[in-house]
Formats: structure tokens, C-alpha cells, sequence
């Protein structure tokens, strides 16, 4: 397999499916979390002239400001830094992100103190989306080392033929604690003009994405995939079942095929984003076949939802929605319009004691 990597050097994540793991036994096991958050236009308040962000400014319709901004950005740093605390006891190892502008508003959002006790990299592309938001990755530098890494572009046309511009896919290929792992992070289209309309642009991302995972396995037959983001569909539809590949099961999984925990808690009605009174279920961390069956190393725990009573709009119409920054228009200094979602892996220590 080709591979059009950019290499950056070799340095040296509900349901439960392995209830033999408890990690309730003191000590008995290292547990690396990973998460994915769609922080709802994350933009600093720069006019950028490539890209359509006017509203996003002071003088634009949001009246986006650095007072707005800086605030955003300490309430997105307290989100992360709560996720999975109560089990881990420390702060995601590794974070996919998406809705963010540039490479600029992901340093300032890792210099905010409550992310201070985590060495965060980035891996960041700038994507041609239309209105100039990415998807990233952060990592824990002390305990993930990146190889290589990726963006593939997905390039979509409408039925009159004219170009959409959209959210790359990024491909991470590194190792945690020393066990190679790939991890990619997805923003597909999105349901604007309805979901009928709009399925086809996810079906077009779901093979991209189909394509990536196929391609490192050619090259990798034993290779560990896990891929998250907010796919604008649920666990349920199309695009993700059959397209993708995914599963509810774990039992007998193949390596091209992936495991969706989420799938389960969308049956009993959970969510991530609230619309006319119903729940859906975007935002979704998938693992390939190879996280199971295989003895020794990290192993998959168990996905949650994040949704901490603060997250939550506290009153009104929307009570109990995902609390956003804007809504109708007008500022109500929330977090963003989805919960995030997260996940465990699990080594014994008693292996890791014997490396």
C-alpha cells in the first residue's frame, strides 16, 4: 500500500464487552481514556478572508468577541478535563475534536488551566470547508507517540455538479505506551436540506472512511483501527451499518468490520444532540476487529456519554439539551450543542510489569 503520509518521527478508548476487566481492583490495571467532542464553532474572533467566518467576528452577526471567545474557551477546557475522571482519576490521553478553525485556537485551547496537567500535542489540517472548521487530534505526548499521519480529502459534488467543499478525514498512526494503534477523526456532512437529501454526502464520506481502514489493513493485517467523530447519522442508519461496516457484537469480528458500542445506547434512547424533542446519536468512538481476540496489551472497556448536569440547558423550552453558546441567535454562554462521548482501554499491570 502507498501510503501519502506526512512522517513526524519515531518516537518512542453503555457497553461492556470484557466484564473479566475491572478495574475497581486497585492497582490492577492502566487505563488510557479517549474522547471526542464536537465544540461547536470553535473560532477565534480574526476575520479570515479565505473562509466564511464574518458572523463569527465583533461586528458580525454573533458578535463574537475576544471576552466570548476566551470564556468558550475555558468551559471547552473544563468539559475535557472532566471527562472519564471518576474511573481514570487523570485527564484524556487522547482527544479527537472537530468544529475548530485553525491550528491557533487548539493552542489556545491547551494553554487553559485546566488542561495544564496534560503535555497535549496537535495534529491539525486545514480543511476547504466552507465556513473554515477542521478536525483534530489531541494526544498525551508522554504516553502517545506519533509516526505519521494524514488527511484525505473527500471530495463531494450536488446533483447540479458543483463542488461541496467539507471536512477532510484525519489519519493518526502512532503508538500508546509503545503498542502501535491508528486513530481517525471524522466531521461528515452535515443534514442541511434534510436527511434523505443529505444521505448520499454520508454515504460518500462513509467510503472514504471504509477506503482509509482497508488500506491500512492491506499494509497492517493485524493493525488496531479505532474511528470517532460526529457522523451525522446514527449508529442505525445506512451509512454506518452498511457502509462503513458497523456492528453491535463483538463476537467473531472481523478486522475490516467495527464495533459500535454506541449502538446499544441509541436503542435506549440515549444521545448527544437534542432536536424537536428527540435524541440522536452523532457522535460515536468505532474499534476494528483486531481490539478483540487478540491476547496482551491495551483492550477495549467500555464507551459513556458526557453529560454532567452543567452541560445540560438548566430551564426552558430546551431543558436538559446540550447548554450551547448561542441558541436562536442569542448568546447564553454554554458549551456547545453536543455532549461528548469517550472511552477506556485497559492493560493489566501485571503485564506491564513483565515488559
Amino acid at each position: 500500500m502507498k501510503r501519502f503520509f506526512l512522517y513526524l518521527g519515531l518516537l518512542a478508548l453503555a457497553a461492556c464487552h470484557t466484564p473479566d476487566l475491572n478495574p475497581a481492583d486497585s492497582g490492577a490495571y492502566r487505563i488510557r481514556t479517549l474522547a471526542f467532542y464536537n465544540v461547536e464553532n470553535l473560532f477565534d474572533p480574526e476575520d479570515d478572508p479565505l473562509t466564511d467566518d464574518d458572523e463569527r467576528t465583533p461586528d458580525g452577526r454573533y458578535a463574537w468577541t475576544q471576552e466570548r471567545y476566551l470564556a468558550k474557551l475555558g468551559r471547552i477546557a473544563t468539559v475535557l478535563a472532566g471527562i472519564g475522571q471518576e474511573e481514570a482519576k487523570r485527564l484524556p490521553d487522547l482527544i479527537g475534536l472537530c468544529e475548530v478553525e485553525n491550528r491557533q485556537v487548539l493552542e489556545d485551547l491547551r494553554a487553559q488551566p485546566p488542561l495544564q496537567g496534560v503535555n497535549y500535542g496537535i495534529v491539525h489540517f486545514d480543511s476547504p470547508d466552507r465556513r473554515g472548521i477542521d478536525v483534530a487530534l489531541l494526544y498525551n505526548k508522554d504516553c502517545f507517540s506519533v509516526w505519521e499521519i494524514e488527511s484525505r480529502r473527500l471530495l463531494l459534488r450536488d446533483p447540479a455538479n458543483f463542488r461541496r467543499y467539507t471536512r477532510d478525514q484525519l489519519l493518526v498512526y502512532g503508538a500508546l505506551d509503545g503498542e502501535p494503534i491508528y486513530i481517525s477523526v471524522n466531521h461528515w456532512p452535515s443534514r442541511s436540506g434534510g436527511q434523505a437529501r443529505s444521505a448520499p454526502y454520508r454515504q460518500q464520506a462513509a467510503a472514504l472512511q471504509r477506503s482509509i481502514l482497508d488500506s491500512v489493513l492491506r499494509d497492517d493485517p493485524g493493525a488496531r483501527f479505532i474511528s470517532m467523530g460526529d457522523f451525522n447519522d446514527e449508529p442505525s442508519d445506512a451509512s454506518l451499518r452498511y457502509g462503513l461496516g458497523t456492528r453491535s457484537q463483538t463476537d467473531s469480528l472481523l478486522p475490516g468490520l467495527l464495533f459500535n458500542p454506541m449502538e446499544d445506547m441509541y436503542r435506549k434512547g440515549m444521545g448527544t444532540l437534542a432536536y424537536a424533542d428527540r435524541w440522536s446519536l452523532f457522535d460515536q468512538i468505532l474499534w476494528n476487529g483486531n481490539w478483540f481476540g487478540q491476547s496482551g496489551g491495551y483492550r477495549f472497556w467500555k464507551a459513556r456519554i458526557h453529560h454532567p448536569a452543567f452541560l445540560k440547558t438548566p430551564s426552558g423550552a430546551y431543558k436538559g439539551y446540550p447548554y450551547r453558546t448561542y441558541a436562536g441567535g442569542i448568546y447564553q454562554g454554554g458549551y456547545s450543542d453536543h455532549f461528548p462521548v469517550y472511552a477506556f482501554l485497559l492493560q493489566p499491570v501485571a503485564e506491564i510489569t513483565a515488559e
